[in-house]
């Protein structure tokens, strides 16, 4: 394809055709005329024309060759292919008889698209939400059974209705709440369900039979329909007039959707590029798609066109037939997929497009969406706006990622577009069944091809496969296109989103588990007590002659036995309240609020995201503060997953200035002022920057560079590419420019303005970057046509022809692009990862360029940066054509079509030229190494699992404070595959510490929780962990690693994370937090006690799976150490607190029982028994767990030392539940006791004659003095005495003499009347008062004042110096090691000084830099596959255009990046290049080049075939 000046007005890149990760452009017919017709009118040269279109043309006996190849291909294909009729579905198809019941139906029932996420309706609501209450709670049931008890006269309760207040209450409070989570979810159910979605109407569709709806269903309906109608009309008043006030559902169901012409007048900047039909004849509102829901018009001659056949088969986009006389330039190999359309079959034409709901989709409907619309079910694609039948996604609400995918329609589906055209349709559909895998899907789709030419004959049969990439997935979001047309495979349930939607397994926080040790000792002793009143009640019945019978009218049961049996049952109601039901909905509302207070820490709130810390999980807070183990991913979660492009090596030359956060770490490793250093290198970078500003300026203009955004800083390169180092250099940094330019799947958005600008939509940040820096260096991407690329080369608009795109993945670890160069020739250009390119180049050549380029990459690499190689190839039209066939053929198949691509794939990327490479640097987050540091002060240890390779590992170690210049850092590799080598390198290690694995040393170290020796660290990759994750080797591994301070593991998988956080967890019996922010860390998230996501640049995939989910690393400190720390000491005094006030209570009125002969009498009035865990001292010991502080939170992070209490679970212990018992017991005896002492003489005569000894009276003695005792107990348990507190506890003392002073009151009291009055008026009931809680609180008192003078804790000392002042400096905003002050300039963060402002340098305390982690390919966790043993020892480039034969120019101009990095490795060198798996230089020139089908194999593995020179 020729040069040509292009200029457009376009926004957006069309998208290129792919076939999973292999993908090849068909050429479109009338875009080809199209581009011919622009030619003739810029009247080119006829034999120059001439020339083009022979070089790109193939005679028409290969053209049929190639058809009939493809055709047999199909047809071997389809007869070695697996039954897959689990799920039939037919279009325009009757139904086969084996296919329908006996009703003439489908048998296949397919489910609706429906989709109902809420647990309640409407009328299922009460009933449910009560069977859930009852059913997952087994206190509730213990407290029901005691209330139907009460309502039995025999068991001695005096008012069953009040004693059922309490649990009417908690189940009233927990329906609400349950009731409005449910409602939230209703309503979007709801707004999804009835969202638009355009449906094909009035044709029969015998997939789906009408629903037969139940009555039952009708009223659930009904009575739904009711509620939201009521809810919208209470809501209306509240809702503006303007669209912004209404939902998305109801918003596009009233706005009428542009017509057809005004639709293509707001898209018409991106189909300008595209080929016009009128050029083809056509006209243009018939090929367009109609958007009103009229039914199509009638064919037309023209549109009858998209039928015609050549050679008896159909072209594809709707092509014209070709007459032999054409001067059109005919195609190298012109493919016949064929198309479903039956061009003879006669329709009513009454299908029509209408706007419809989600919920009325079913399987079988064929579907239109438009640009932005999200996706209502798993639809297969059959055309697209795109001629090349290309759509874009957005899956971030599927898989978490927020890069947009490419989607490809069904080649035999092109010519759908009219709603005419889906009744001429006549195809089956073969799927698999619904799975959960979003990255997989099988199918095919099968119809009978007619030749449009000869009406009589029957047709022949077809097939085409049908892969993920032809499905777009409900959930997804269609981007970048205009619309898409499809066929609905999955709905409702049955799609995979909703394979997907388990939620994060459930989750109970320590504390609660322990507590149900607690509750069942209260059990037990509730029984023992009414096991004993049973027992002696019955006894002293059956005594005889005691003077019960002088004052009892008999037993209640009339026996002995049976009045033991029913004491028993009065005595559990007597004494409920030793099992406290106000205890479980106290934490309910106590986690709630703590939940709540995390959510608003404006100091955890990510501006830049708009994102606070989001608890997910509510009931599991105090967890956070007894975590030992931290396992944290590095890509996105330590860094930020920016990419900035920062050096290259083109033809040997080393280009950019960097000063990167792993340099200083390294230097600060050989003992150099990385402050002073620092400064001189970013003061040189800066000037640098001005210098290449200036060269960019002159070279050429270019309108899309923007100065703030330059991160390459290479004044040299410019000068280069200007000519200054010759012509040689000159063309090569040109070619390497454009290769970077071309070589990429990036999509472009452009946004006019002065002046414009063009953001890149990439599947990956690295890519981004890439092209990003090919812009500012003056080759931008413009981009796409319908074939093509179209780049700005220094000022020139390019376009150049895209063959085939071979995509990145995760195993492949490179992408290739076949471009046709405007000379005519074709190359392929791959980049990847360094070992990979270098294996695959041509032998023999290059020997000095490979050498050079493997130093520069290893300095790259030591630098922090991410290294890859680029490198190319030159093709011949033949051999083009003979790979192309090759890669039709493949990409065809069903079965194995991934690994047949990948062969195809394997065979053109060999014989590679190699053009240099590239380095990108991804910083840490602010904060990273700080936070590291506080949480290891803290007593925590960190474990990074990361997919990079050791060398990688060692530096992010360096970089985040893990690893320091004084340690011994055991790099774990094991030699041979085995676990008995594996054993072996263990126990060689476990010398080194003098343990042996042993059960013992196991038991010893679960009991140890102090910080490792801070002298070791350990390293270990995947395959070494494989080995010693072994049954046999895990508790040896599990005891080596304690003993280190920190423990890297690279290359490991998702599982092997989630498999090394359940050995620690399990192993050491320690809590365990987990963070990540990828899809592939969401195993390890789920299987730690606490998950927490980030939400960063991979998506949010881990965020949805998450318990918490931040916006930063650093915010983990705040979230640990100061809201973990305070809810676990919180939430363990509380329950502390109330089973203390609980037995204090129930043992008062036990005592009394020994005085009446246990027969259950009450002494306080029942109402007291009721509001006594209701009002009475509730308030006090709720806001304890919620607002109680030991320390501020500033004080928390400058002493992080405070939180290692949490990590030996200190705070809460079976001792402190059992000593908090005992000073229960205590101090029920004193205060029923005492009383008791005052009224034993019998001789309490008031002065008006009356006595107020009796039962009610003396019960108000008792309970008054118990409830001042308890609460004034909680206030001394509580660190944080302000006003609130003296407030809450003041107001619960006064209410129990404010209750019985207004209760009493009435004559409704019985026996109880005015007992306030006469006892409130005597001296006595003050004075005992006032003795009861001096005695009963004087212990509690002297062994407080005792432990914190002479036993103090740490807290206490930390409390004592904040009184002093010592902390005085944290309120000027000071916290700690303040991650404010760290910061770090990047060697692209000087446009201040470029714009001529004074620049002030950062001064940080070296330990406080946060350093850079190393370079490596994101998939490193893929398996490598073996190389050949034949290979290369390099090329000298001889047979291509840049020839670097001669001897390399030596430029002498000064380099002081290069020259830093160059003396640091020479220092540190040996120490590294002993690691096996660090791709050094030195291995790198020793891999041979790849001839055979398989990739190279991992440089560790002892078996690989490479040979090593």
């Amino acid at each position: 394809m020729a040069d040509q000046p292009y200029q457009s007005d376009r926004h957006d890149s069309a998208p290129i055709k792919r076939l999973r990760w292999a993908t090849q452009r068909v050429t479109s017919i009338k875009s080809r005329t199209k581009r011919i017709s622009i030619r003739n009118r810029m009247h080119a040269a006829a034999a120059a024309n001439e020339k083009k279109r022979e070089s790109a043309g193939t005679d028409s006996s290969d053209a049929t060759r190639t058809e009939e190849t493809l055709r047999t291909d199909l047809v071997s294909i389809r007869e070695e292919e697996t039954d897959m009729s689990n799920r039939r579905i037919f279009f325009n198809i009757p139904l086969p008889d084996g296919a329908k019941d006996e009703d003439g139906n489908n048998k296949a029932k397919f489910g609706r698209n429906k989709v109902r996420t809420a647990k309640y309706t409407p009328l299922s609501f009460l009933p449910k939400n009560l069977w859930n209450q009852f059913h997952d709670n087994i206190a509730n049931i213990y407290f029901l059974f005691l209330i139907i008890l009460t309502v039995f006269p025999i068991f001695g309760a005096s008012n069953p209705g009040l004693s059922a207040v309490p649990l009417i209450v908690i189940v009233v409070v927990t329906a609400i709440k349950d009731g409005v989570e449910d409602w939230r979810r209703t309503i979007l159910d709801n707004e999804l369900n009835n969202s638009p979605v355009h449906r094909l109407v009035d044709w029969n569709n015998v997939n789906a039979s009408e629903d037969s709806i139940s009555t039952w269903r009708r009223i659930k309906k009904a009575t739904t329909r009711g509620i939201i109608w009521t809810y919208a009309k209470l809501r209306q008043k509240r809702r503006s007039d303007s669209s912004d006030g209404k939902g998305y559902a109801e918003r596009a169901l009233n706005k009428p959707r542009a017509s057809s012409e005004s639709e293509r007048s707001i898209m018409s900047p991106r189909i300008s590029m595209k080929p016009t039909s009128r050029a083809m004849g056509f006209n243009v509102v018939d090929i367009g798609i109609q958007m009103t829901p009229v039914p199509s018009p009638p064919p037309t001659d023209e549109n009858m066109q998209g039928f015609a056949a050549e050679n008896g088969d159909l072209t594809m986009n709707g092509a014209m037939k070709r007459d032999s006389g054409s001067d059109m330039k005919k195609p190298a190999h012109v493919r016949a997929y064929g198309s479903l359309i039956d061009p003879f079959k006669a329709v009513p034409e009454k299908a029509r497009f209408k706007k419809d709901y989600w919920k009325s989709v079913q399987v079988g409907d064929f579907v239109r969406i438009y640009n932005d619309d999200p996706i209502p079910a798993d639809i297969v694609i059959l055309s697209t706006s795109d001629p090349d039948g290309a759509c874009y996604v957005e899956t971030k609400n599927l898989d978490g990622e927020t890069n947009l995918k490419v989607r490809q329609a069904l080649h035999s589906g092109r010519a759908v577009r009219h709603a005419r055209d889906c009744e001429r349709t006549e195809f089956l559909i073969e799927s698999e069944p619904p799975h959960a895998n979003l990255y997989q899907y099988s199918g095919r789709v099968k119809w009978t091809q007619r030749d449009s030419m000869k009406s009589e004959e029957p047709g022949h049969e077809m097939a085409e496969p049908i892969g993920i990439n032809n499905l777009l997935l409900r959930g997804c979001s269609l981007r970048n296109t205009e619309w898409i047309l499809g066929v609905v495979v999955f709905t409702g349930l049955e799609t995979k989103i909703m394979l997907n939607s388990g939620i994060t397994p459930s989750k109970r926080s320590r504390i609660s588990r322990e507590l149900n040790w607690n509750v069942i000792s209260n059990f037990i002793i509730l029984f023992v007590m009414c096991l004993v009143s049973g027992i002696i009640q019955g006894v002293v019945w059956s005594q005889g002659d005691n003077s019960l019978d002088w004052f009892e009218y008999g037993s209640i049961g009339g026996k002995p036995s049976l009045d033991g049996f029913i004491t028993f049952w009065a005595a559990l109601i007597l004494f409920q309240n030793l099992v406290p039901i106000s205890l479980y909905i106290s934490l309910e509302i106590i986690k709630t609020a703590q939940a709540f207070f995390i959510y608003s820490d404006t100091h955890m709130y990510y501006e830049k995201l708009d994102y606070p810390c989001t608890p997910k999980s509510w009931n599991i807070s105090d967890d956070l503060g007894q975590i030992e183990y931290i396992f944290s991913d590095k890509t996105g979660t330590l860094t930020q997953n920016v990419m900035e492009f920062k050096k290259c090596s083109i033809n040997g030359v080393p280009y950019g200035e960097a000063y990167t956060e792993a340099q200083a770490g390294m230097q600060k490793r050989q003992g150099v002022d990385v402050e002073q250093e620092g400064a001189k290198a970013r003061q040189q970078i800066a000037e640098d920057r001005v210098r290449m500003l200036d060269g960019l300026r002159a070279s050429s203009f270019n309108p899309y560079f923007h100065e703030e955004e330059l991160t390459f800083i290479a004044p040299d390169f410019i000068s280069d590419l200007n000519g200054a180092a010759g012509e040689e250099q000159q063309h090569a940094n040109k070619h390497f420019m454009l290769a970077l330019a071309l070589c990429h799947t990036v999509i472009t958005e452009r946004t006019h303005g002065d002046p414009p600008t063009i953001a890149f939509k990439a599947q990956s940040p690295d890519e981004a970057a890439l092209v990003a820096t090919a812009r500012d260096c003056g080759f931008t991407v413009l981009g796409r046509s319908s074939d093509g690329i179209i780049l700005n080369v220094l000022g020139k608009d390019m376009e150049y022809q895209v063959l085939n795109t071979l995509e990145f993945n995760s195993s492949r670890k490179r992408m290739s692009a076949i471009i046709r160069m405007p000379d005519g020739k074709i190359i392929l250009f791959c980049k990847g990862a360094d070992s990979v390119i270098y294996s695959r180049l041509k032998r023999g050549e290059q020997p000095e360029l490979r050498k050079t380029t493997a130093e520069h990459l290893e300095m790259f690499a030591r630098e922090g940066l991410r290294t890859l190689c680029i490198a190319q190839k030159e093709l011949s039209e033949d051999e083009y054509k003979k790979w192309s066939k090759e890669h039709d053929v493949a990409a065809a198949s069903v079965e194995a079509r991934e690994i047949r691509l990948e062969e195809v794939s394997d065979a053109i990327e060999r014989d590679l030229a190699l053009l240099g490479g590239t380095a990108i640097e991804d910083r840490l987050q602010d904060g990273v190494p700080d936070t590291i540091a506080l949480l290891g002060d803290a007593g925590i240890k960190l474990w990074v699992l990361t997919g990079d390779k050791v060398e990688t590992a060692i530096n992010i170690g360096f970089s985040c404070n893990l690893l320091n210049n004084d340690m011994d850092v055991i790099v774990f590799r094991v030699e041979s595959d085995d676990v008995e080598g594996a054993s072996k390198e263990l126990e060689k290690h476990m010398e080194k510490f003098g343990i042996t694995g042993s059960d013992e040393e196991l038991a010893a170290a679960r009991k140890n929780h102090e910080a490792p020796d801070p002298r070791h660290a350990i390293v270990i990759d995947g395959d070494a962990l494989k080995l010693v994750l072994d049954d046999t080797l895990r508790q040896k591994f599990l005891l080596l690693c304690k003993q280190c301070k920190s423990v890297l593991c690279c290359r490991v998988s998702p599982s092997q994370k989630a498999a090394v956080v359940q050995l620690v967890k399990s192993g050491l019996d320690v809590m365990t937090l987990s963070i990540g922010d990828g899809a592939n860390d969401v195993a390890m998230i789920q299987e730690a006690d606490v998950g927490v996501g980030i939400a960063g640049e991979e998506g949010r995939q881990a965020v949805m799976t998450s318990d918490y989910a931040i916006g930063q690393f650093r915010f983990l400190q705040r979230l640990v150490l100061v809201h973990g720390r305070w809810s676990y000491r919180r939430l363990a005094e509380t329950i502390a607190n109330f089973f203390y006030k609980n037995i204090v209570w129930t043992l008062a009125l036990f005592w009394y029982q020994i005085y009446n002969n246990f027969d259950t009498t009450y002494l306080f009035d029942y109402t007291y028994i009721l509001l006594y865990n209701l009002a009475f001292t509730s308030l006090p010991i709720i806001f304890m767990g919620i607002l109680d502080q030991d320390v501020s939170d500033k004080v928390s992070l400058a002493v992080p030392q405070l939180y290692r209490r949490g990590i030996e679970r200190k705070e809460w212990t079976q001792t402190k539940f059992w000593i908090y018992m005992g000073d229960g017991v205590y101090q029920s005896v004193v205060c029923f006791f005492m009383a008791y002492l005052l009224f034993a003489p019998a001789t309490f005569v008031t002065s008006n004659g009356l006595n107020v000894n009796d039962r009610e009276r003396m019960g108000v003695y008792i309970a008054c003095a118990t409830i001042v005792v308890v609460n004034l107990y909680v206030l001394m348990n509580t660190f944080r005495w302000d006003w609130l507190m003296l407030l809450l506890v003041g107001l619960s003392i006064v209410m129990i003499w404010f209750w019985t002073g207004v209760y009493t009151a009435f004559p409704a009291s019985s026996y109880f009347y005015e007992s306030a009055g006469e006892a409130y008026g005597q001296l006595s009931f003050w004075a005992l008062s006032l003795l009861t809680v001096s005695i009963a609180l004087l212990p509690r008192f002297m062994a407080k004042a005792i432990q914190k003078v002479f036993l103090p804790r740490d807290v206490d000392v930390i409390r004592e110096q904040v009184s002093q002042g010592k902390f005085a400096y944290l309120d000027d905003g000071h916290e700690g090691v303040s991650t404010s002050k760290m910061s770090f300039a990047s060697s692209g963060d000087f446009s201040k000084i470029s714009n001529g402002k004074k620049m002030q340098m950062l001064q940080t305390e070296d330990d406080l830099r946060p350093i850079y982690p190393p370079s490596v390919s994101r998939t490193t966790t893929a398996t490598d596959h073996p190389p050949s043993q034949t290979g290369s020892d390099g090329t000298d480039y001889v047979d291509h255009r840049l020839s670097l034969e001669q001897p390399r120019l030596s430029i002498d101009r000064p380099r002081p990046s290069f020259d830093r990095m160059r003396q640091s490795m020479g220092e540190i060198r040996p120490s590294f290049e002993a690691m096996n798996d660090f791709t050094s230089a030195a291995m790198l020139t020793r891999v041979e080049s790849s001839n055979s089908n398989s990739q190279i194999q991992s440089l560790r593995s002892p078996h690989r075939t490479s040979q090593l020179r």
